[in-house]
């Protein structure tokens, strides 16, 4: 991880959390939702830890006008043999970027259900295996709603993790122009060696399977997740699939702590980007000021953890 860490670093600045937070959604098999103003790097973060795991990459900006058959693939008459051939589309790639995924309709955006849970496209009942590994990380502006469609909770809850892309700090700030006054190229990543492979990612999740989960810490993370039905301020709650998500993270980042055995405070250091996107807020909770990440601060305030 310090490896990946100091690779990536040669080309972003700062950002440790939202690169451990990709790595903890690779050793789940997850996905990644990452929301940031434009400008902090979202896009070169993710194609640098591609880069830094020798893992295929593929972008696709999501517009307006894009059909579903422009991500997963399409069916073209090939006139040389009088016969449909199926013609890949971008979705098959181990690292897909799913660029201002809101910008485009749900019709598209559902293209995405699929592959995202089945890790498949299905054209003429025909299902098509994508490679492993496959994640999709997806990117959305927080501030900017105008002309966009927002994401279903049903795909919404499909995402591991939330990412919060923050803007750098003064001195990381001072760093990125210092960088790009000594002719830094963010489109170019030549610099950026490969650390890890596909094998070490697979033998990095056969060990996060590993990790022992005590009975009383998952009966903590039910607690969690059921505290935010009841929470007043939530008219959404985090569903059972959250709850195993959430005990999924926090076995990959034990993991990656040294150890092989989860904690309770494991649950808490992921239960903010496990399960911010999987909660709805009333929209009374809204007009006064709440956020989603507030009411989880209470939540994990008030259920007692196991000693």
């Amino acid at each position: 991880m310090t490896a990946l860490r100091g690779e990536v670093a040669k080309a972003v600045v700062g950002q440790d959390a939202v690169v451990t937070g990709l790595v903890i959604a690779l050793l789940c098999r997850g996905h990644v939702l990452l929301e940031g103003v434009p400008g902090v790097a979202k896009t070169l973060l993710v194609r640098t830890l591609a880069q830094t795991l020798s893992l295929d990459f593929k972008r696709v900006q999501f517009t307006p006008d894009l059909m579903p058959g422009d991500v997963t693939g399409s069916l073209v008459y090939d006139n040389r043999t009088a016969e449909f051939e199926f013609r890949e589309g971008p979705v098959f790639t181990n690292l897909l970027l799913a660029d201002e995924i809101n910008r485009t309709p749900p019709k598209t955006q559902a293209s995405l259900l699929e592959s995202m849970e089945e890790r498949q496209v299905s054209v003429e009942g025909m299902p098509r295996q994508l490679p492993d590994p496959f994640m999709v990380c997806a990117t959305q502006n927080p501030i900017e709603y105008e002309g966009t469609y927002p994401l279903p909770e049903a795909q919404l809850d499909r995402f591991l993790l939330k990412l919060t892309v923050p803007v750098p700090g003064r001195d990381e700030e001072i760093a990125v122009l210092q960088r790009h006054a000594s002719g830094f190229d963010p489109r170019d990543l030549s610099g950026v060696n490969a650390v890890a492979g596909a094998t070490e990612l697979a033998a990095g999740r056969e060990a996060v399977r590993r990790i022992h989960v005590d009975p009383k810490v998952a009966g903590y993370v039910v607690d969690l997740c059921r505290a935010t039905r009841q929470s007043p301020s939530l008219q959404l709650g985090v569903s059972p699939r959250g709850a195993t998500a959430l005990l999924a993270t926090a076995r990959a980042w034990a993991w990656l702590s040294g150890r092989d055995y989860v904690t309770p405070d494991d649950a808490k250091a992921l239960a903010r980007p496990t399960l911010r996107h999987r909660v709805q807020l009333r929209p009374e909770a809204e007009l006064e000021g709440a956020t989603a990440d507030g009411v989880l601060a209470g939540v994990l305030a008030t259920v007692p953890a196991p000693r």
